[in-house]
């Protein structure tokens, strides 16, 4: 039975731990790819295109919205980014599971386009964890911190429109908690049925 991959999308509050969880998963197993975004801004000292990015102009990504190549999209400021289908169907097809990590109403909009995907929302044990590792980054004052946890709380409404939630609290342990249940997801029947057809035909014809 050949293996496909399963799209997956990340969301999680900020200050959650959801980056750590997905460059510890990538580290510790190799049935994975996380999604690289189109953008059009300007590449940073350092970025390569295809690696961080791939960077494109205006025209270029306007393109690829008229063309429907973008599973999702958005303009922030001056600059869209976006993920590319056509990267994001290789991978699949060569048996990775792709994760985005991306926020909720664009979470939502992967799932209303693509009904397959798999949403795991990471949070903390709790708010005071939360705002405990915000002020433990050290590189945001107050006021941003505040606006953060007014935001998390928006967010919070929209939680149940996820698949599985993933409770960071220790790292170890949860990097295997989000691996046993993408696992798991590859072994449910709608994501199986090709195979389950062929065993159904094998059946009539013994």
């Amino acid at each position: 039975m050949k293996k496909k991959g399963i799209l997956i999308v990340v969301s999680g509050f900020s200050g959650a731990g959801k980056g750590t969880l997905m460059n510890r998963l990538l580290k510790e197993y190799d049935d994975y790819a996380l999604s690289i975004s189109a953008t059009t801004r300007k590449p940073r000292a350092g970025e390569a295109d295809g690696r961080e990015y791939f960077f494109k102009t205006m025209e270029e990504f306007e393109k690829m919205i008229a063309e429907d190549a973008l599973i999702e999209y958005a303009r922030y400021v001056d600059n869209y980014y976006g993920t590319p289908k056509a990267y994001v169907e290789q991978k699949l097809e060569e048996g990775k599971d792709v994760i985005l990590e991306i926020e909720i109403q664009g979470a939502l909009k992967v799932k209303e386009k693509f009904p397959d995907t798999l949403l795991l929302f990471v949070t903390p044990p709790d708010a005071n964890t939360l705002k405990n590792r915000l002020v433990g980054r050290g590189t945001e004052t107050m006021d941003v911190i505040e606006s953060r946890m007014k935001r998390a709380k928006e967010e919070a409404k929209g939680i149940e429109n996820y698949d599985y939630l993933i409770v960071n609290d220790d790292l170890e342990e949860c990097v295997k908690e989000m691996h046993q249940i993408i696992s798991g997801e590859h072994r449910r029947c709608f994501r199986n049925m090709e195979f389950l057809n062929q065993i159904k035909t094998e059946l009539k014809e013994s």
